[in-house]
């Protein structure tokens, strides 16, 4: 997973707040504090007053979550299973994302409706 590059003038090792790394992945950053509650391996540095700072290789691991939940249909137990070595990762193959399968399944779906509706 890469990380996001980021303009902001800091060092690209430089500690990122949950704000910064939420806008760089739109993700919103309730969802990172539950992500971090299902993920033990996901431990950004905590200052005082509880207020969260990234390192490169933790949002690296949040892209790698991303990835796996909002674009590859994991849930977040397979997840987790995956980042553990229990499940293979399930790439999608470029031609499910193709129009012509859409409408394929669009037809099929239409047959269905229809031979239901003659029962």
């Amino acid at each position: 997973m890469s990380i996001p590059a980021y303009n902001d003038g800091k060092a690209a090792d430089a500690l990122r707040t949950i704000g910064e790394v939420a806008k760089a992945l739109n993700i919103r950053p309730h969802v990172l504090r539950y992500w971090e509650e299902q993920f033990t391996s996901l431990r950004p540095v905590k200052r005082s007053g509880g207020r969260r700072y990234y390192r490169p290789e933790d949002v690296a691991l949040v892209a790698h979550i991303d990835q796996l939940v909002h674009h590859q249909g994991y849930t977040l137990r397979g997840a987790q299973q995956v980042m553990d070595g229990q499940k293979t990762v399930f790439h999608t193959p470029s031609a499910v994302l193709s129009g012509d399968v859409s409408v394929k399944l669009r037809q099929i779906r239409d047959r269905l409706a229809l031979a239901l509706a003659a029962t």
